[in-house]
C-alpha cells in the first residue's frame, strides 16, 4: 500500500463556543488542530493508512501543539520543519446555526508559507504514493514553488497527484488571483475534488456538467464533485458514477470535505492506483470508495473541529452497511 503525502498549511482553528454569533461577538473559543492538508493526512492515518505532512511551523507553542496532535492522529511528522522567522498560522471560525462557517485568518506570512523548494527531496516519493494539496498555500510565496517541485518529483517517480482547491477567498488579495492560481495547478493533478459551492467560481461556467467536463485538461484523469449531504459524483473520461450522502445531526461542517477526500484517498491507496490505471480502478471500485468517503465526511460533521472530529474506520464501515 502506498503512502499519502499532504503538502500545505497546518494551523490552529479557533472554534467558537457560541453558535449563530458573528465573529466580532464571539466571547470564547476552543482550539483545534486544522489546515485542510493536515486534516486529509489525519483522516487517512486514522483509517489505517500511512500518511505524512510536508509543511513548516513556527517555533512556538501552537506549533508544538500541532505536532503533538498530528502524531496522536498517526500522521508522520518528520517532514514538518520549524522556523523562528514566522508564527504558526491561526484561523478563527464563526459557526452559523446550520453548522456552516466564516473564517478570519492570521498569516502574513505564517510559517508554512516559508517552506522552500530546496527543502523538498524527490527521493521521498515512490510509485504507488499519492501527493495531495489544496489552494490555500498557492499564494505567491516559497511554498508555492515547493508545491511545484513536489508535484514534479511525485510524477517523475510514478505517483498520483490529488488536488482539492478548497477555496478560501479571505486569504487572497482578489478573487481573480485565487482563481488564476487554481487554474494554473489544475492540469497538474490526476484527481480533482471540487465542491458544488466552488465549481462555477473556478470554471466560470454555470452549467455543472459542462463545468466539470472543462476540468479535464492536462493530466486530469478523474473529477470528484461533492454535494454535501446530497453525496458525490465521480467522473472519469466518458463515465459518470453517482452516490448518495448520509443524513446525520450536523454540529460543525469544518473538515467534512477533508474527511471525505481523506477517506477517498485511503481507499484509493488500497487499490495500488497509479496514473496509468486510476480510471479503470475508480470505474471498478466507485461504489465502495464513494460510500466510504461520504460516510467519512458525514460523521465528521457530528463533532467540533476537523481532526478532533474524525470518525474511526469502524464507525465509517458501520454507517455504510
Amino acid at each position: 500500500m502506498g503512502k499519502l503525502y499532504s503538502i500545505g498549511e497546518v494551523l490552529i482553528d479557533f472554534i467558537p463556543l457560541q453558535k449563530g454569533v458573528p465573529l466580532r461577538d464571539v466571547l470564547s473559543f476552543e482550539r483545534a488542530p486544522g489546515g485542510a492538508p493536515a486534516n486529509v493526512a489525519a483522516a487517512a492515518a486514522k483509517f489505517g493508512g500511512e500518511s505524512s505532512i510536508i509543511t513548516k511551523l513556527g517555533k512556538d507553542a501552537f506549533g508544538d501543539f500541532l505536532v503533538e496532535q498530528l502524531k496522536n492522529a498517526g500522521v508522520k511528522t518528520d517532514k514538518i520543519l520549524r522556523t523562528a522567522e514566522a508564527n504558526t498560522g491561526l484561523a478563527f471560525v464563526s459557526l452559523k446555526e446550520d453548522g456552516e462557517r466564516d473564517f478570519s485568518f492570521y498569516r502574513k506570512p505564517s510559517a508554512d508559507l516559508l517552506f522552500k523548494d530546496s527543502e523538498i527531496h524527490p527521493e521521498w516519493f515512490v510509485k504507488g504514493d499519492v501527493l495531495h494539496f489544496c489552494s490555500v498555500d498557492l499564494v505567491e510565496s516559497p511554498m508555492k514553488f515547493a508545491h511545484k517541485k513536489a508535484i514534479d518529483a511525485m510524477k517523475k517517480n510514478g505517483g498520483l497527484i490529488s488536488f482539492d482547491p478548497n477555496v478560501r477567498l479571505p486569504l487572497w488579495e482578489s478573487k481573480e488571483q485565487c482563481r488564476t492560481a487554481i487554474l494554473e495547478f489544475l492540469p497538474e493533478a490526476h484527481l480533482i475534488k471540487v465542491s458544488d459551492e466552488e465549481l462555477e467560481f473556478i470554471t466560470g461556467i454555470k452549467d455543472a456538467e459542462a463545468a466539470i467536463q472543462s476540468l479535464f485538461r492536462g493530466d486530469v484523469r478523474a473529477v470528484v464533485y461533492t454535494k454535501g449531504a446530497q453525496g458525490a459524483d465521480l467522473y472519469v473520461k466518458g463515465n459518470k458514477f453517482t452516490s448518495k450522502g448520509y443524513s446525520v445531526q450536523v454540529q460543525d461542517t469544518t473538515g467534512a470535505g477533508d474527511a471525505f477526500i481523506g477517506g477517498f484517498l485511503y481507499k484509493l491507496l488500497m487499490t495500488e492506483a497509479v496514473p496509468e490505471n486510476i480510471e479503470e480502478i475508480l470505474s471498478q471500485n466507485y461504489r465502495e470508495i464513494l460510500s466510504f468517503a461520504n460516510a467519512s465526511g458525514a460523521l465528521t460533521t457530528k463533532g467540533k473541529g476537523a481532526i478532533s472530529a474524525l470518525p474511526t474506520k469502524e464507525q465509517v464501515e458501520e454507517l455504510t452497511k
